[in-house]
């Protein structure tokens, strides 16, 4: 069985909006890394149709992008992509699949199914898989900004307190600090 692994960009107060991090060659060699070392990504449905407008046109070579950006537009056109949604029923882009039904059972047969992992880029469908104890690790990218808006991480609350243990902190030279932390057992 695969870990399910929390990752995206965090401010200093929790605003997730992706407008509001340092986008450069760094953060998108961070991410590509952890592309690199998953199976799957995993995202909800909203979070889906926005990668979906944007990347695959980079891939394809349709926008123009620094070889960092457009390694990591290459490397998610081929991966695995698995989308939680109610209402949506086409996925167009490459390698996409749908996760409708039972959330916790649709979850739990895509971990069991992909013994290297699989990347959780959504925070909303984070807050609910963590409801379902269901995430087992947490790389976030922590960036030196204050947005002082949202949305931010677990805007939707969660019924406990989540205990982590640090496993590594890593800074960037862009500032951004990568943060890896395990459940506490």
């Amino acid at each position: 069985m695969g870990l399910l692994t929390f990752s995206i960009n965090v401010t200093l107060d929790g605003c997730v909006d992706h407008r509001e991090g340092v986008v450069d060659d760094e953060t998108h060699a961070f991410f590509t890394r952890l592309l690199d070392e998953n199976g799957a990504m995993l995202w909800g449905r909203v979070t889906y149709e926005m990668m979906e407008s944007f990347w695959p046109a980079v891939a394809r070579g349709e926008v123009e992008a620094p070889p960092a950006i457009r390694e990591w537009a290459t490397k998610l056109e081929a991966k695995p992509k698995y989308v939680v949604s109610s209402t949506r029923k086409d996925l167009p882009w490459t390698n996409s699949h749908l996760i409708a039904g039972d959330l916790r059972t649709g979850i739990q047969k895509l971990k069991d199914a992909t013994p290297d992992g699989v990347l959780l880029g959504s925070g909303k469908l984070a807050a609910a898989l963590d409801r379902l104890d269901l995430i087992d690790e947490y790389k976030l990218l922590v960036h030196p900004r204050i947005a002082g808006h949202g949305p931010t991480l677990y805007d939707s609350g969660l019924p406990a307190t989540r205990r982590l243990v640090l496993v590594s902190a890593t800074p960037l030279h862009n500032g951004v600090v990568a943060m890896h932390y395990r459940r506490a057992p």
